[in-house]
This record gives C-alpha cells, structure tokens and sequence, in this order.
C-alpha cells in the first residue's frame, strides 16, 4: 500500500489488540484501539477509518450488532477476526455487512495482505467516486473541475476562464434558465450593469468554440426576453 490508512482495531483481550495495532503500524498504518462495541461504534461516528478489524466476542454491543451499525455509518471494509467460525456464521456476517474474515490464531503476513488487499479496493472505489463528483456532463460534453479540461467527444476544447465558469454554470443547473445577470454575477462575482455587453460576447464565443467540433450541434439556446439555458 502506499497510502497511510486509518485503522481501528477493535479487540477486548489487551495483548491482541497491542498486537494487532503493531503490526499494521509496522506496515505503515495509523491505528486506533477500542476494546468493546459500544467505544468501538463511538469513534466510528466520530471519526473516518478506512478500515475496521474486529473481534465477534467483545463486551457491550456484539460483533453482529456493531457490524450492523458501522454499516449505516460508512462502506469502510469491515475485517473479523475471530476464532474459527462456521460456514453458516460467515454467511450471516457478509450479510450483514462483513467484508473479509481472518481466523485466530492468525499469520501475521497472511493478516497485512488481507488487510492491504480490502484497503486498496475501498480506496481505488473512493477514488474513483471522488472522480466523478468532479466530473459534470451533458450530451456529448465533459468538463473537469479539478483539471479545468472541456472535452466535446474526444476534442479538448480551450476555454478562458470565464468560458469555463459559465459553462460550468450551465452544466451543473442543465435544466434552469439563466438570465444575464444570474450569469455576470456568479461569474464575475460583480453588479451586473444592463448596459454590459459581456455576458452576450463570452455566450457567444463560447457557442462558437462548443460547435466548432460539430457544427450540427447547438448546445446553448438563447431563451428570449428570459436569458439563456443549456439546448435539449
């Protein structure tokens, strides 16, 4: 792994749980202890752990019941570490929410590699979430927030910055009318004056450099004596 991930170890028997913290320490991990269910879901609604390892026979709320109730709070991967348990417990437990079992006594190295395997895929998935969340789209058209790329198709399309902004504006309202005041002030982050003539000349750039990849295609219909919106 070569992310830092934040681990809470949730152990009753105090040698383990030591143990258990040390060894993902040692692989570069930040760790938490807690030693029953109900400390345990505590630090869960307080705080983002990428992972959670956890014991069935813990005091205060059960290993099923905690389990249950992590899941309502976050889709960190949720590793037990238990004795061995049967085929039908494990069942119950993905169920309801399990990701991954490792039994007592466990190897070390077999116990990093689960570990590090659920970490990367939790955190390749949250990544990759986080991704399209700044992703916004419509028709053929993508726009980047975080790299300020417009792309219609496979075309990268250069736009100045307040090109940029408008669109963005368009695109994350696709369905409301704007009127140029809306525009020139969430853009320019200024009184609109109606005299200006700003708003229509960056519109209509911004019209051109969207079509110039398909001439066919409108994407900004001017809605009269209203303002503008993106065209169905």
């Amino acid at each position: 792994m070569d992310k830092r991930a934040k681990i809470l170890v949730v152990e009753d028997e105090n040698d383990i749980n030591k143990l258990l913290c040390n060894l993902l320490k040692n692989n570069g991990h930040e760790t938490k202890s807690a030693f029953s269910g109900t400390e345990a879901l505590m630090y869960v609604q307080n705080e983002i752990w990428h992972a959670i390892l956890l014991d069935l026979m813990i005091p205060g709320l059960s290993g099923e019941d905690v389990i249950l109730k992590i899941r309502e709070i976050t889709n960190a991967p949720i590793i037990v570490v238990s004795a061995k348990i049967s085929k039908k417990t494990k069942l119950e437990l993905l169920n309801k929410g399990a990701d991954d079992f490792i039994c007592k006594p466990f190897d070390p190295d077999e116990l990093i590699a689960r570990v590090n395997s659920n970490l990367r895929r939790y955190l390749e998935f949250s990544i990759d979430k986080e991704k399209q969340k700044n992703i916004l789209s419509y028709k053929n058209i993508t726009l980047d927030i975080e790299s300020k790329e417009v792309k219609v198709g496979q075309t990268i399309i250069p736009l100045t910055a307040r090109e940029f902004e408008i669109l963005k504006l368009f695109l994350t309202n696709p369905n409301k009318v704007f009127s140029k005041s809306n525009i020139f002030e969430s853009v320019w982050k200024e009184e609109f004056l109606d005299a200006d003539n700003t708003v229509n000349v960056h519109i209509s750039r911004l019209r051109a450099k969207l079509s110039s990849v398909n001439n066919n295609e409108d994407y900004i219909e001017t809605v009269w004596a209203m303002g503008y919106k993106l065209k169905k």
